[in-house]
């Protein structure tokens, strides 16, 4: 299969950068625009396979997901971004794979649609959705990537990952056991010249710290 349809929302996290917010609950049911995160993140998935991960008060988010066409991918262990999507390949299932962090919002089109129809299996390992600054909501942190005039990207650069992407989920497969990083596997992408972008047209929030959540509400207000 070269093209995806299975969706990872990576939603076990301790949300440690939303302070007392999420000393009761985990990140994806705090609320914006009156709607908790991962169900902004479960519009973006549409009617594909979902699978969600969870790990710190995964009670709470199994229970807000009752009754849903959802898998849980529980890890007893965090397993962080790379050991997570490993875990949960098995439910998943073969070919290539999206991938949502449950901490941002969109306003504009599909972030999944914009990916897909921008996924060139014979050219790339992975195809992250990305935004300049000025589109980027409640973004304190810099740029990620720099991307070429053929969208390869480079580390270091004006662009934000928006957390959503494309990815083959075999390139995980040599990564030692344990919990690691996503960027581990980009690293090695970015050297073969696999890893791509392609820019989100619309705007996007960056919900991971309590900030955010103001910025995202204006965002939707000004532009959905």
């Amino acid at each position: 299969m070269s093209r995806p349809y299975a969706v990872m929302i990576f939603a076990a996290g301790f949300g440690t950068r939303m302070g007392a917010l999420t000393r009761d609950r985990p990140k994806p049911l705090v609320e914006v625009a009156g709607r908790a995160l991962i169900d902004h993140a479960l519009d973006q998935a549409g009617d594909r396979r979902v699978v969600v991960n969870t790990h710190y008060r995964a009670d709470q988010i199994a229970a807000h997901l009752a009754g849903r066409a959802v898998t849980l991918s529980h890890e007893p262990e965090i397993l962080d971004t790379g050991g997570g999507l490993r875990a949960a390949a098995p439910l998943l299932g073969d070919g290539p794979v999206f991938t949502l962090n449950a901490d941002a919002v969109w306003a504009g089109p599909g972030a999944l649609e914009v990916l897909e129809a921008g996924w060139d299996p014979a050219r790339m390992d992975a195809l992250m959705l990305l935004v300049p600054r000025e589109r980027a909501y409640g973004d304190t942190r810099p740029g990620d990537f720099a991307m070429g005039s053929d969208g390869r990207l480079a580390a270091g650069g004006p662009w934000r990952y928006t957390g959503a992407q494309i990815i083959r989920t075999e390139t995980l497969k040599a990564m030692p056991d344990g919990a690691f990083s996503l960027w581990e596997v980009w690293r090695g992408m970015i050297e073969a010249g696999r890893l791509h972008g392609v820019v989100y047209p619309g705007h996007w929030g960056d919900v991971g710290h309590p900030d955010g959540i103001a910025a995202a509400e204006a965002m939707l207000a000004d532009h959905v």
